[in-house]
């Protein structure tokens, strides 16, 4: 078996904790590769973009930013990812640092695969593609100020709603417990397949988050009478500004994410013990 071990340097204790981790994967003989700009012992290197290729399963060390980034790269190759929490809330990771231990189920093949649907995005203007996305998460549509409204057109089908908001959420059932939560929006299961569209802080009292079917096509279009500039986000990262005829068409990806789960937690047990609740795993 090989593995790739991909770590957010950033985070405290990281780069110790790849060290740990070289040495213990050596021990149970499974191969591992760090990218050629990363040094660690116990390790072979090779090119971050040749690394998919070569691994069966791509290890992560970070927060949920580290495993949203690099398990969209990995669905292009069919590969599987287990996160490792280097972060503080470290949601989609599947084992914190304290249980390493599980990690020869890996080699026994004592594990099994979740598979995550994704967002393919699009944004188009003038008839012409100005940018290709896939979220993990979600996509937003904001405006580039604090509590400035923009009027949102969303097409479903031959329908349309129309908010009045500081912006709007398109997630995954991954994403429910992101920005969406935070939004007002339902906790969705993680394994089924399903959009979420949330309002953000809505001008209306009847603007409440919809769930559509996967197979459905989103069209969306934001203007502002103020000439607010609008931006449309990707898992957290700013990827292209809006205009008035620009449009966002989202469907689901023909790609999934595939998240590895070493431990039995549930998803439930997991959302009681991220979000601190009082009650244990």
């Amino acid at each position: 078996m090989t593995v790739a071990v991909l770590p957010n340097l950033d985070k405290h204790g990281s780069f110790e904790l790849v060290e740990k981790l070289g040495k213990l994967l050596k021990k149970q003989g499974i191969d591992a590769y760090l990218p050629d700009n990363i040094m660690g012992t116990d390790f072979k290197h090779a090119p971050e973009d040749k690394i998919y290729k070569l691994a069966d399963i791509i290890i992560t060390i970070g927060g949920d930013g580290t495993i949203i980034r690099y398990a969209k790269r990995a669905a292009q190759d069919n590969k599987p990812v287990l996160g490792i929490n280097a972060g503080r809330m470290g949601y989609l990771a599947n084992i914190e640092q304290n249980e390493l231990d599980l990690l020869g189920k890996l080699k026994t093949g004592e594990y099994f695969i979740e598979k995550r649907m994704m967002l393919s995005v699009c944004a188009v203007e003038n008839g012409r593609v100005i940018g290709e996305y896939t979220a993990l998460n979600d996509a937003v549509i904001t405006s580039g100020f604090i509590s400035r409204i923009i009027d949102i057109s969303v097409g479903v089908g031959r329908d349309y709603i129309n908010y009045r908001a500081d912006g709007l959420i398109v997630s995954t059932p991954t994403g429910s417990t992101a920005y969406s939560m935070s939004a007002g929006g339902p906790i969705i299961d993680p394994l089924t397949e399903s959009f979420c569209i949330t309002p953000i802080c809505s001008h209306s009292l009847s603007a409440k988050p919809i769930l559509l079917g996967a197979d459905n096509k989103i069209k969306l279009r934001a203007n502002s009478k103020k000439k607010t500039d609008i931006y449309l986000t990707v898992d957290g990262r700013k990827t292209a500004s809006l205009h008035q005829n620009t449009e966002v068409v989202i469907k689901r990806s023909p790609n999934f994410a595939q998240l590895i789960r070493l431990n039995d937690r549930s998803f439930y047990k997991t959302l009681s013990y991220k979000f601190k609740d009082g009650r244990s795993v």
